[in-house]
């Protein structure tokens, strides 16, 4: 593996691969504006969505971790935060301020859309001139956060697909990256294995409580299993037939020797080195948004089945064993492992590959999610609106 790689380091110390503008509604109602304002300034990216109008509680903390921990991701160069009301937005360009990076925040209540898409122009002009005017510098492979998840698992997965991106976590572990996994409900039959990896006993209690929430959750809807959404209906097709069974493939790609060193609630960021667990949904774009938002830049995403997640501001690498899937949606993936299955690759030799790619895309390579233009930005709900 490659030891060094160019990356942006921003204000705070952290190192980004990406060097994005975002133009960041603070609600649904604030997307029309924030969608002209990127229309307007090339260079920028919007990111919207449903969400941010009566949340209360623990929903709307939760909301708030997510848009700040977007702003505040080392991807991101600079801010223009556009909210409904002028006390949210600060409090959201109050929390990405701390970075130290550029942030800047306007409210349309009293101003209206073209007053604030007019002056949030202006901001966002001025970002791109000193993010455009930034340079990429030489850094050390383990100052890469390194998160994962997987997706349309099938039997390919657990046989090769996982286990490399296993093998690669291995490697990133003992060379002191910070990584991360979740999935919380997709560990069902194979939580004691998960358990039986954390460092210390306050970490295993930690994580049991995590996942004993989730169970909890289906005994008190009452839902006797998960069969339409675990396994989904594709990784029935790809040969999965229990949630026990997927368990066992995703549980591959922690790999052999890593360490579950520390348990996250959802978009929290890790205090260190090492490999964390975050609780999460096994809905990918949720799932690759909070790792977003907790700070991580580079994503690996094994599919069996073909899965064509992206994230706006997280490279999202895709890899694949299934030598269908890899035929047939060919433009969705940039690592092809199936020679594993043909004997053609040994398992370190797999997991160089995804390492290789990752340092490609840290250095400025266009994942294929994102040079087909996927996405997906979406949120994590707790409860309904009030």
């Amino acid at each position: 593996m490659k030891t060094k790689f160019m990356g942006y380091r921003r204000e705070n110390g952290r190192v980004g691969v990406r060097n994005h503008v975002v133009i960041l509604p603070l609600d649904d109602l604030s997307n029309a504006a924030s969608e002209a304002v990127a229309n307007n300034i090339k260079g920028t990216l919007a990111l919207p969505h449903p969400y941010g109008r009566l949340q209360f509680g623990a929903d709307l903390d939760l909301h708030f971790k997510t848009l700040i921990g977007t702003g505040c991701n080392p991807n991101v160069a600079a801010v223009v935060v556009i909210g409904i009301e002028p006390k949210w937005t600060t409090r959201v360009v109050e929390g990405i301020a701390k970075t130290g990076k550029p942030v800047a925040g306007f409210s349309i209540e009293q101003h209206g859309d073209l007053e604030t898409i007019r002056a949030a122009s202006w901001k966002a002009k001025e970002f791109v001139h000193f993010a455009t005017e930034l340079q990429r510098t030489e850094c050390d492979v383990k100052e890469l956060w390194v998160s994962t998840k997987c997706g349309e698992s099938d039997t390919t997965s657990g046989l090769a697909t996982n286990p490399t991106v296993g093998n690669a976590y291995d490697k990133l572990y003992a060379n002191g990256n910070t990584l991360l996994f979740g999935e919380t409900t997709e560990l069902t039959g194979g939580e004691h294995l998960v358990a039986a990896r954390c460092r210390t006993p306050e970490i295993r209690e930690q994580f049991m409580a995590m996942f004993d929430r989730y169970a909890a959750v289906v005994e008190a809807h009452k839902v006797d299993d998960l069969c339409d959404s675990q396994p989904t209906k594709g990784n029935i097709e790809g040969g999965l037939t229990t949630i026990e069974e997927k368990a066992l493939g995703n549980i591959q790609k922690i790999g052999k020797k890593c360490v579950v060193d520390g348990v996250l609630d959802k978009a929290d960021a890790p205090t260190g080195p090492g490999l964390w667990f975050m609780d999460s949904s096994s809905a990918a774009a949720e799932m690759v948004t909070l790792a977003a938002a907790a700070g991580f830049v580079v994503h690996f995403f094994p599919t069996g089945q073909g899965n064509i997640i992206g994230n706006p501001i997280l490279p999202v690498i895709k890899l694949s064993s299934n030598p269908r899937t890899v035929r047939t949606m060919n433009e969705h993936i940039d690592v092809d492992v199936s020679g594993v299955l043909r004997r053609e690759l040994n398992m370190d030799q797999s997991g160089d590959l995804l390492l290789d790619m990752m340092v490609r895309t840290a250095n400025g390579r266009n994942t294929a999610a994102e040079a087909l233009g996927h996405r997906e930005f979406v949120f994590t709900r707790l409860y309904e609106s009030a």
